[in-house]
């Protein structure tokens, strides 16, 4: 045990010497450096006993938090009970209450409940009413009267119902009158301009010649982005123009905008033409041809049999006709024998068919071929169809319709170019021919004229 004092003391000096070497002051002998020790170690103490007293003083702040919060919890412990109790007896309350409020309604209860089914179905109406873009706040009234009712539990007032009532029957009232009210109209354009419209009832919206709607969303009057066809704008120019009390024909839409969004997308002339395609331009140009090709040959062969006609009755020999040309010939070889004279005029005839019958074998080229065109338009159609069943089913109509259009519309095209062709044909082949006739017939007669001519020299 010595032995390790022994052992121990060098190694006690040795760290003694260390704390020195840190220390500011240098030690001289061991006193010193047992003082330095000494208050080292007193330090030390007193360091200690600060750390104990703070725990001391946390530990008793602990115990007091602790208690605050125990005699807390114990409050609202305590403070919860009497809430449930309070709840219990206001429960209790308010089902006394309700049964009393619903004992004194009685029937004012199923008053109030149609009172609130009228109130929104009549929104619903109102929205949808051509009358709301003259009279602009009933709707907010009865959205406000029927949110009222629905999501609370607050009656209507005396006023509200008189009300409600009333746009009610301002509803019916103004569905059997004709008026003019100055509104804002917005046009094609989409540009704003205040204007005068004309409500029809309850059917229709018009203003400057042309059909408006009624947009309760916007809460404005705008101009159909299509009108219908003019027989109907033409009356609503005739309603604008009328004088008050005068009755004028006017096209209203009895189901309030359902018949008129279906007559505007009605295609017209210009759309079913477009509709035919490719096939369908070239018969509409092949008739043009035919139309033009036509109206020369009749126009043509007209002045030409009212010249021949003139000349049948004139003894002069004009060569601005075909007769007269052919008179010419028989004027011209009036010494040659009746056989050649023939031949002569027979020539002279077949000279001038080719310009009497001019075009007309084209008419009737065209009005065989204009057929078979428009079956050609029906077969590429139908082909264009299938393909859309093909790709995309027949779950669709529209992606059909093109192909339909084209193979419907081709065939008229092509029957409405035929039949009236077939008829002028006809009739420039039946005016060609007549003239034809008369050369033929006046030819017959000057070798008739010619032979008795000869007949009579060598009798005499």
């Amino acid at each position: 045990m010595s032995n390790m004092k022994f052992l121990c003391l060098p190694m006690i000096c040795f760290f003694l010497l260390a704390f020195n070497a840190g220390a500011a002051t240098p030690v001289q002998d061991l006193d010193t450096l047992l003082d330095l020790v000494r208050q080292g170690q007193l330090a030390e103490d007193r360091e200690n006993q600060a750390r104990e007293a703070r725990f001391k003083a946390a530990k008793d702040d602990q115990a007091t938090l602790l208690s605050e919060a125990r005699a807390t919890r114990e409050q609202e412990e305590k403070r919860s009970v009497d809430l449930e109790k309070n709840f219990e007896e206001n429960e209790q309350t308010t089902a006394e209450l309700q049964a009393a409020f619903n004992e004194r309604l009685g029937s004012l209860k199923e008053l109030f409940g149609v009172l609130q089914q009228v109130a929104g179905d009549t929104t619903s109406n109102f929205e949808n009413s051509i009358i709301s873009a003259q009279f602009k706040d009933r709707g907010d009234f009865l959205s406000e009267l029927a949110q009222k009712m629905g999501t609370s539990s607050q009656l209507a007032s005396i006023e509200e119902m008189e009300r409600l009532w009333f746009e009610l029957q301002r509803e019916m009232t103004e569905s059997g009158k004709v008026v003019r009210f100055a509104t804002t109209v917005v046009d094609q354009s989409g540009v704003e301009q205040q204007g005068d419209v004309i409500r029809v009832g309850a059917f229709n919206l018009v203003s400057d010649g042309k059909y408006l709607r009624y947009n309760h969303n916007t809460d404005k009057v705008a101009e159909l982005v299509r009108q219908p066809s003019g027989r109907f704008t033409e009356t609503t120019r005739d309603l604008a123009s009328a004088d008050p009390g005068e009755l004028v024909p006017f096209g209203i839409d009895p189901s309030r905008g359902t018949l008129l969004e279906a007559l505007i997308k009605e295609p017209n002339l210009r759309e079913r033409v477009e509709s035919g395609g490719i096939v369908g331009y070239i018969i509409i140009l092949v008739g043009i041809l035919a139309l033009l090709l036509a109206l020369e040959r009749i126009i043509t062969l007209s002045v030409t049999r009212s010249k021949v006609k003139s000349q049948m009755k004139s003894s002069e020999v004009k060569s601005n006709n075909p007769l007269g040309r052919v008179l010419g010939v028989h004027k011209d070889n009036r010494t040659m024998d009746p056989d050649t004279l023939e031949l002569k005029l027979a020539e002279a005839i077949i000279r001038e068919r080719p310009r009497l019958e001019r075009f007309i074998p084209l008419l009737k080229i065209i009005a065989v071929a204009t057929p078979l065109m428009g079956l050609l338009g029906t077969v590429i159609g139908m082909i264009l169809t299938f393909q859309a069943i093909t790709l995309f089913g027949t779950g669709d109509p529209k992606l059909m319709a093109g192909g339909i259009s084209q193979a419907l519309v081709t065939t008229v095209l092509g029957l409405l170019v035929a039949i009236p062709t077939v008829f002028m044909h006809s009739i420039a082949s039946t005016m060609a021919k007549g003239v034809i006739h008369t050369l033929e017939e006046q030819s017959a007669g000057l070798i008739a004229q010619r032979m008795e001519q000869q007949e009579h020299g060598r009798t005499a």
